[in-house]
């Protein structure tokens, strides 16, 4: 809205003599909208907008990128209040470092010179978006070129339910589904994966030659986008199936009687993408903000409780393979305990680098 109302009405800022900013960066997960804010932007200021990625700088050709970044701002000079839009900016504004990479560098120092070079006053406002705010050269992001920095992140449970609510809006959903259950079975998705949820379930009803999409086609259409399609006729051995149903029934038990988890929603066999078989777990409430020590031990726990199954079930020298990402979720969470968090006896200190 602040944006929008800079584009509108440029002069009462002037006369108060505000510095109207230059950019804005917008910064978080992929899929969560950031290309869509910029064209509601531009579409609410009711201004051109000029969409560019930040790979479309870079050729072979020596000066080739800062002549590209000329050329797209003299554009927006000419028809200004504009906006120029640039994705993906991060893989032509890293940090720079020791490197030979002249190319980057002089597309870099030309964008640095046009955020420097036109007065604030220009009605021309540049966005631009990243999944990675910290892989960005300091000085790009200084007061004076990106002045405002917006998080736009992986949407909340009621966020989710409205980006549903939008996506549903051209789609034949039946009455029975509940769309806040969608949302709640949902967690860590964003926009995108919601949208393609609701896609997919969409197409599955159409296989079915079913007039309504149900929620058995959104129960499959999650399951799909978390681990890939089914291979129900994938050959495995009777044995090996008891393997894994044992050892799916080990997260979920774990699951079940470890406090501050999330609820066992589903456990399933059925092959998905590389995956034999997992077990889905939802929050029972809104996702935590923040997460305790016991939290992120019983994470462990539940991570651990496959192979344990294992071990119990068949000893030890029958334990299988199927807990390898397992032990990297285990390992992920126990660096960050030690590593991150200080959350041990050992120090209280962040150990691990933040550049």
């Amino acid at each position: 809205i602040e944006i929008v109302d800079f584009l509108k009405n440029p002069k009462k800022y002037v006369a108060a003599g505000a510095r109207i900013p230059k950019g804005v960066m917008l910064y978080g997960p992929p899929g969560t909208g950031k290309t869509l804010i910029a064209k509601a932007v531009a579409g609410e200021a009711n201004v051109p907008f000029f969409q560019t990625t930040g790979s479309s700088f870079e050729d072979t050709f020596v000066g080739v990128g800062a002549r590209r970044v000329r050329e797209l701002f003299a554009k927006a000079k000419k028809v200004a209040p504009a906006i120029i839009f640039i994705d993906e900016i991060d893989s032509v504004a890293k940090k720079r470092g020791n490197s030979l990479n002249n190319l980057q560098d002089q597309t870099i120092n030309q964008l640095l010179s046009e955020l420097d070079g036109f007065e604030t006053s220009s009605g021309v406002i540049v966005m631009a978006a990243t999944n990675r705010l910290d892989t960005l050269d300091e000085a790009i992001l200084r007061p004076g070129r990106f002045d405002r920095h917006i998080s736009v992140n992986l949407p909340d449970l009621n966020e989710r339910r409205d980006i549903l609510k939008i996506h549903a809006k051209n789609k034949n959903i039946s009455k029975k589904v509940e769309l806040l259950e969608v949302a709640r079975r949902t967690p860590g998705f964003s926009g995108a994966q919601l949208e393609n949820v609701l896609n997919e379930a969409a197409l599955l009803a159409v296989r079915d030659n079913s007039l309504t999409i149900k929620m058995a086609h959104l129960d499959e259409a999650i399951d799909r986008v978390v681990a890939g399609p089914a291979r129900p006729h994938k050959v495995i051995e009777d044995y090996e199936k008891k393997q894994i149903a044992y050892h799916e029934a080990g997260h979920a038990l774990a699951g079940l009687y470890a406090p501050g988890t999330e609820i066992v929603q589903k456990i399933t066999i059925i092959p998905r993408g590389q995956a034999l078989g997992y077990t889905l777990q939802t929050p029972e409430k809104a996702e935590s903000v923040l997460q305790t020590k016991q939290q992120l031990l019983n994470h462990m726990r539940v991570a651990l409780a496959g192979r344990a199954a294992e071990e119990i079930i068949f000893g030890l020298d029958q334990i299988t393979t199927g807990a390898a990402n397992d032990f990297y979720k285990v390992a992920r969470i126990a660096r960050g305990i030690v590593a991150q968090f200080g959350m041990t006896d050992f120090s209280l200190a962040q150990l691990v680098p933040t550049e």
